[in-house]
């Protein structure tokens, strides 16, 4: 299986799928996957919410998935019809899907979550093996978040300069060269469901405009680009 190629505009440093193969549920090529995933509560936080700008509705918060019996009280959840969200082997493209499912890039505001999110491993130039999204926006991971449990402590300002990647509740995670067994997702404070990896919870950055731009790594000391199970992406010597 041959992974999805992220070539950078014409001038830059390109960025080049990995060449790994993944097989899902013990099933290379199988269009989706049984994995249980538990979408877990973020704590309430006492930080105040961020006014959105003039120009722009707040980010609408999903409903509470309601829990499916024999999950127990877990609020663990298989992939499929029906659930809160679906994992499906392969990029967008493969899948028959076109356009970007709602994501944006850049300091675009996240008005609404994409009803699917894809999440594709790279190389470039500059980093081994991290994640990007449909877009090519690198993700990246805080330092001050946990992975376990996953928890956010990004909110207010600090959400407007790193958006996290949400995704709408019955939506689609599209997933290339990035291990399934990583991917999850939690609850937010505000409502919205954000996507984990490894159990960090994963972000954009306002500043990386173009696709393959890579300005969040290392930020503070305490941001990076997220590799394939949630570690940090290691820099190319």
């Amino acid at each position: 299986m041959r992974f999805q190629s992220n070539p950078r505009p014409a001038g830059r440093a390109g960025v080049r799928a990995l060449a790994v193969a993944v097989a899902l549920c013990g099933l290379t090529g199988a269009a989706g996957c049984g994995k249980v995933i538990s979408i877990g509560d973020a704590p309430a936080s006492s930080a105040p919410a961020p006014a959105p700008p003039a120009s722009s509705a707040p980010p609408a918060a999903d409903p509470a998935p309601s829990t499916p019996a024999g999950t127990g009280d877990t609020g663990s959840q298989e992939f499929g019809s029906g659930n809160p969200l679906q994992l499906v082997n392969g990029s967008a493209a493969d899948n028959g899907a076109t356009g970007d499912g709602g994501t944006v890039t850049g300091a675009a505001v996240q008005e609404q979550p994409p009803v699917w999110v894809q999440l594709t491993g790279v190389r470039s130039r500059t980093l081994d093996a991290h994640v990007v999204d449909v877009n090519q926006s690198t993700l990246y991971r805080f330092d001050k978040d946990s992975a376990d449990p996953s928890r956010s402590t990004c909110e207010g300002d600090c959400a407007v300069t790193w958006p996290p990647v949400t995704i709408k509740l019955g939506g689609k995670v599209y997933v290339r060269g990035v291990r399934p067994e990583a991917v999850g997702a939690i609850r937010r404070g505000d409502g919205r469901i954000q996507l984990t990896i490894g159990g960090w919870p994963v972000y954009r950055f306002a500043k990386d405009q173009r696709p393959g731009d890579e300005k969040g790594q290392g930020v503070g000391g305490t941001w990076f680009a997220v590799a394939l199970d949630g570690s940090k992406a290691i820099p190319v010597k």
